[in-house]
């Protein structure tokens, strides 16, 4: 487990790892298991239905305690789809960090394709994490395609935090959430797009049970000639509340598509949804440099606010 420099950096960037995990964790690593460790609530298992991929059950009242399941892939070639489904008791409060990192040298393109489906008990917390990343100096392709489903029973939540950092050639993003009664989705996405790569991210939070809430936030910067589309829906199915919320930042000659939608089929469901798409203000710029910055880094400067 992380026996090299590669290793090591790719975990520290996608998961924050420095060193063994404490709790429980599962790294896989070019298809294989790199390390794996269940602890008394929260048991790792490998999946008994021919799928590759892991369960993660975590039992009722499980507090305080935190689950890593990083993927890294090292080897130019790799390609794979992953399936990992979550089992959360009730009355739990823990944190699930996920992330992908993809060091490709090689000609070959190198491809994860990981889906995530979250069975969430009554009054439940979930804090679920996922950083996406990709390095390497060689011509094959670094793709990645997180598909990620959640269930939420009576009065649980999920805070969803997913940011995509760079080195992605392609991805396209799948996220839909079902909101029991007096549940909670919050959904923060950033992402980061430079050279030729494209981004689709396709979103659906379901608010289903009375007194549910939904909140996304989407903040993008899209550089160079790269290409990114968003499409965000809202749907109020009881009196609930939802607000979609999208942000980016556009460079260069790059394109983004911005498609918030809402639809409400109850008519105590509260909805809305804002967009907005700009460049770096002058002032911004002109600002830092009075300061001693160049332009270059006062962008950079611009840009690590806007996604922080």
């Amino acid at each position: 487990m992380m026996d090299n420099e590669i290793d090591r950096e790719l975990l520290e960037k996608i998961a924050d790892m420095l060193g063994k995990p404490v709790g429980a964790f599962n790294i896989r690593k070019d298809c294989g298991c790199d390390g794996r460790q269940s602890t008394e609530h929260i048991q790792i298992l490998d999946r008994d239905d021919g799928k590759s991929g892991i369960n993660i059950r975590i039992a009722d009242g499980t507090v305080n305690e935190t689950c890593h399941i990083p993927v890294i892939i090292t080897k130019s070639g790799v390609e794979e789809t992953v399936y990992n489904d979550f089992f959360i008791g009730e009355n739990c409060d823990v944190e699930i960090v996920a992330g992908c990192g993809i060091h490709n040298c090689g000609e070959q393109t190198s491809r994860h394709d990981g889906v995530h489906v979250f069975h969430v008990g009554k009054h439940s917390r979930v804090h679920y994490s996922e950083k996406h990343y990709g390095e390497g100096d060689g011509k094959g392709g670094r793709i990645m395609n997180p598909q990620t489903i959640v269930y939420l029973d009576e009065g649980a939540s999920i805070q969803m935090d997913t940011t995509q950092i760079r080195g992605v050639d392609s991805t396209k993003r799948y996220t839909k959430i079902v909101c029991g009664k007096d549940a909670e989705a919050v959904i923060t996405e950033r992402l980061l797009t430079h050279g030729d790569q494209v981004a689709e991210s396709d979103m659906e939070i379901d608010l289903d049970g009375e007194g549910a809430r939904g909140r996304v936030i989407s903040r993008s910067v899209a550089q160079d000639s790269s290409n990114q589309v968003f499409y965000p829906r809202m749907v109020g199915n009881a009196a609930c509340f939802g607000h979609v919320q999208c942000d980016s930042i556009i460079m260069g000659d790059a394109k983004i598509k911005s498609i918030p939608a809402i639809t409400a089929n109850c008519t105590e469901a509260q909805l809305i949804h804002e967009a907005a798409i700009g460049k770096i203000a002058g002032d911004q710029l002109l600002k830092l440099e009075t300061l001693g910055l160049t332009e270059e880094e006062a962008e950079d400067c611009i840009l690590k606010g806007f996604l922080a």
